[in-house]
């Protein structure tokens, strides 16, 4: 099976600080994958490399069998490569079911023609109203987006990546700065994503990282250090030394682990 996304060789560097070195992974289609690693480690210059904000030195980019290592931004978000980012990129004066609408017009091709009648996009808002209705916003899409709770502002730039119709979505710590007790619902909201979708997220919490990847990717000074499974990542001892601080944390991590696969289950 082809892969939704795939890295080869991937290397960057800003005069003699290597940022990405030789970074290679593939995402298989309809994944939930886990970026993980200290500050520093390279994790949304990786993001910035895979959606072209960042031009690599070496290295290729593929989404499907596609090549999309010279193409602009938004070009690779036509072809399906949608992200978010880990401060909110928001219009705070629209309200959700406004914006959301005009990304999906955006995607349509018809977001220039605003001075046809509101009619004339019943499609888009019936589905930006679908996509909205998804993520828990159904309640508040009218409302002004400066208005809504963090989590839920979180919440509606998900829902701005999904009306550009991705195949692959990067999310660049999509709980950050949202409060613990939502966090959980935010990524359960993910969790139920299009089975086809795939989706690769940086995340610093590690409960959620063990509960909600099926795989785990671990960079260290613009490497991958280290890829498997969960319960992989939680024994390997390169990770417990450079990132999860220990054995004894390693240990509870994978007792966490077998829980929530067990629950899962």
């Amino acid at each position: 099976m082809t892969p939704a996304l795939t890295a080869r060789g991937l290397h960057r560097r800003f005069g003699s600080l290597v940022v990405a070195h030789e970074i290679g992974f593939a995402l298989p289609p309809g994944a939930r994958h886990a970026l993980i690693g200290p500050n520093g480690a390279g994790k949304t210059t990786l993001i910035n490399l895979l959606t072209g904000a960042l031009r690599p030195d070496a290295g290729e980019v593929f989404l499907g069998s596609e090549a999309i290592t010279a193409l602009a931004p938004d070009l690779r978000v036509k072809r399906g490569l949608a992200r978010t980012f880990q401060i909110n990129t928001l219009f705070p004066e629209l309200d959700p079911l406004e914006a959301v609408t005009l990304a999906v017009c955006e995607r349509l091709g018809v977001a220039g023609n605003w001075w046809r009648p509101v009619p004339a996009f019943r499609a888009a808002i019936d589905e930006a109203h679908a996509i909205l209705g998804s993520l828990g916003l159904g309640a508040v899409c009218h409302r002004p987006t400066r208005a809504l709770a963090y989590g839920q502002q979180r919440l509606l730039e998900l829902a701005l990546a999904l009306a550009t119709g991705p195949k692959v979505l990067l999310l660049d710590e999509p709980a950050a700065g949202v409060p613990r007790h939502e966090a959980g619902a935010l990524f359960a909201a993910i969790e139920a994503l299009s089975p086809d979708l795939a989706v690769l997220f940086i995340e610093h919490d590690m409960d959620i990282v063990f509960r909600f990847a099926n795989r785990v990717l671990v960079m260290l000074g613009g490497r991958i250090l280290v890829e498997g499974s969960p319960e992989e990542i939680a024994a390997d001892p390169r990770v417990r030394e450079v990132y999860l601080g220990g054995a004894q944390h390693a240990d509870l991590r994978q007792a966490e682990v077998r829980e929530a696969t067990a629950s899962d289950d």
